[in-house]
């Protein structure tokens, strides 16, 4: 006997599967759109183990969708390739082996053009699967949803893999002619206070999505904090390297400075000095180094000697999260087309401002579980409970995350290495 409870709960899904279904088109369109001004030749490198071909990002999304939703819904699906499922697994063990990550770069099969075949065929399927007036489970749909998300940190990594190709270029080749908005002076930074005592973080389930390590929301005790108004600029960075910055032991940490001693960079990763002038590269060319705009490119290593010379520290991300509450998801996101950082605009009188966008900001928490985690089971589990160790905590996403992608509850995480990633420096106190 189907009750009237029964039947509310078909609409719902079936209003959430509609919903899917046209955020589906969406959010893959992105990435195609991503992908358009680029060359095949472009889309085949891979400039380091960390980044991988914008073609592997195009299929390894789409292997996602095969694996996760459509063999799963139908018992009898045929693979589109039966060597896909090897070649574009990124790191799910649970599934099966993998081709090696550092060795993408060396395949030139399957072709651009096989992948976006592969695409279209795994949308068709994903397609009539939204459409169907049977209701889906709540799990399926549930994965749809973990899919399109993980689609949209992927067109990140597209933009920031690409841009690390295309640094190694002496050409200093244009991804595309984007018209950056004229500079304007940083306003004077300052504090904003923060009393201390038990806060909780984390996402509430209530708020819709969130991934698994954003959770399980947990009390802690935070002693009183000072937050920087705004984000640390190119000019400010500048003045710490014309200061011997890199050049101080006594600022560094001792792996940082163990790893410096290894590189000669001494400058943020796009950084390049002509004629005595310092520029950047970006996705639109090499351009003028914008003293005014938020330094990026910046390991966690160089953001924590940074904040040491300016007498300050690296917030944790308890701290960012409870200073982001209430502050608007606002600032310069991939919606923007932009694709690179730019000054602060609007200040907020009473809150911290570029919170969100522009740049991924540094804390000083190292990536682990939160009390009472439990990854999911299966494959999916693997998502991220796995990389819990030796990695670093960011906030606040950048210039090249979609808006409706980001909270102040996400937690991204990267080696304390790191530099190809929008990533910049937020002081605290």
């Amino acid at each position: 006997m189907t009750t009237h409870t029964d039947l509310a709960d078909q609409e719902r899904i079936l209003e959430r599967t509609a919903s899917l279904r046209d955020r589906y088109a969406r959010v893959r369109a992105v990435s195609e759109t991503i992908a358009a001004p680029l060359a095949p030749e472009d889309m085949v490198i891979q400039s380091m183990t960390d980044a991988s071909p914008t073609r592997w990002h195009l299929a390894h999304t789409t292997w996602f969708f095969e694996t996760f939703v459509l063999k799963e819904a139908d018992p009898k699906h045929e693979p589109y390739h039966p060597m896909y499922e090897m070649l574009f697994n990124s790191y799910y063990n649970a599934v099966g082996p993998q081709f090696p990550r550092p060795r993408r770069g060396l395949l030139s099969r399957p072709t651009v053009e096989e992948v976006m075949a592969y695409r279209h065929w795994v949308d068709e399927r994903m397609d009539a699967l939204l459409a169907c007036d049977v209701p889906c489970s709540e799990s399926r749909l549930d994965t749809v949803e973990l899919g399109l998300n993980h689609e949209q940190q992927h067109q990140e990594l597209m933009l920031t893999d690409l841009k690390h190709v295309f640094l190694q270029n002496p050409l200093h080749p244009v991804y595309r002619e984007i018209h950056a908005p004229p500079s304007v002076s940083a306003p004077k930074l300052r504090w904003i206070s923060y009393e201390g005592g038990m806060v909780e973080i984390g996402h509430r389930p209530e708020e819709g999505f969130a991934f698994d390590n954003e959770g399980p929301r947990h009390r802690l005790f935070l002693p009183s904090f000072e937050l920087a108004s705004r984000l640390v600029t190119n000019a400010e960075y500048l003045a710490f390297m014309k200061d011997g910055g890199y050049e101080d032991p006594a600022l560094w940490l001792s792996d940082a400075w163990g790893e410096m001693k290894l590189s000669p960079r001494r400058a943020p990763d796009a950084w390049i000095e002509q004629d005595g002038r310092w520029c950047e590269f970006t996705l639109r060319g090499l351009q003028p180094l914008d003293p005014n705009a938020p330094v990026c490119h910046v390991s966690y290593y160089e953001a924590d000697a940074y904040s040491r010379w300016a007498d300050a520290r690296l917030p944790t991300e308890a701290e960012w999260e409870v200073a982001a509450r209430g502050v608007p998801v606002e600032g310069n996101f991939l919606d923007d087309d932009l694709l690179h950082p730019r000054p602060l605009v609007r200040a907020h009188p009473d809150q911290p401002s570029q919170m969100f966008g522009d740049v991924w900001e540094w804390t000083q928490s190292p990536y682990g579980a939160y009390p009472g985690f439990e990854a999911a089971a299966g494959a999916i589990g693997e998502y991220n409970g796995k990389f819990m160790c030796s990695q670093i905590v960011l906030r606040g996403g950048s210039c090249v995350t979609s808006r409706d992608h980001i909270r102040a509850t996400y937690r991204n995480f990267f080696f304390p290495t790191a530099r190809w990633q929008f990533t910049g420096i937020r002081l605290a106190r």
